[in-house]
């Protein structure tokens, strides 16, 4: 049984409503295989996933019982929207290696996407069950982030604190509980996480739109502009600047919170 790679680390993308990760050591695999799988994970991390697909299914031709390629593949098919392909990958790399953790937290994952909540609840625990799992801050924050979703804002402050207990630098994490303490009207509390977020990831429109609307709430008039301009500057087609622009117009901020 061939199980995932060696030479890759965890991969959290800042600004992210979900993190994404590399299933942890425990095979090490040809070369070819290992180099075309490290290619494809940093062609999808600049968004070229027709490359990445490209270099992930060379990495399978070398060694077609690599569980961390096929992990990757599903996440790749994830990210452009081809959930039936994502499911079928992910159920390979996991089938291949039962312990591969990073594995599973990308499955399960998926499965919170899809609204498939109690599986992926399942998935997270699986990952989580693995005494040798290098990166179990992952699958926390994961597991965060679907609980969050779900409205729970309870749980998915328990796991996402998890996370950051064992790893205080995860910017998916810092940025998610930032989210939460906004949702129960933690404002202080929000504008910390998000200072922390600042200092370890790149803003990113999400995490902008929530400095604005934190701001507002705390009435520092000067922060909310600092974040409204980064927003529309560095990202004026995005959604959050849309909504930045609508709320302008409103004057009424459209703010909902604790919900």
């Amino acid at each position: 049984m061939k199980r995932g790679c060696a030479p890759f680390l965890a991969l959290a993308l800042a600004g992210c409503a979900t993190t994404e990760e590399i299933p942890d050591p425990s095979y090490i695999p040809s070369d070819k295989a290992a180099i075309n799988t490290q290619l494809g994970v940093e062609y999808m991390k600049t968004g070229n996933y027709d490359t990445a697909i490209v270099k992930l299914k060379k990495a399978l031709e070398d060694d077609p019982n690599y569980s961390s390629a096929y992990s990757m593949l599903g996440e790749v098919y994830r990210r452009t929207g081809q959930m039936d392909k994502a499911e079928e990958f992910f159920r390979k790399a996991v089938d291949l290696d039962p312990k591969d953790s990073g594995a599973w937290s990308n499955y399960g994952q998926y499965l919170c996407q899809v609204g498939r909540d109690a599986e992926a609840d399942m998935m997270f625990e699986k990952a989580l069950a693995n005494p040798l799992y290098p990166t179990p801050e992952i699958a926390l924050t994961n597991q965060g982030v679907c609980a969050a979703r779900q409205g729970d804002l309870a749980r998915a402050e328990e796991k996402l604190r998890a996370a950051l207990d064992r790893n205080p630098n995860v910017p998916a994490a810092l940025l998610e509980m930032a989210e939460v303490s906004y949702r129960q009207g933690q404002f202080l509390k929000a504008r910390g996480y998000l200072a922390r977020y600042s200092e370890v990831a790149k803003h990113s429109p999400r995490s902008l739109w929530l400095g604005v609307r934190v701001e507002r709430q705390l009435g520092d008039a000067d922060a909310v502009g600092t974040y409204s301009v980064a927003l529309k500057g560095r990202f004026p087609e995005s959604e959050e600047t849309r909504l930045l622009m609508e709320s302008e117009r409103r004057g009424d901020h459209g703010e909902t919170v604790g919900q």
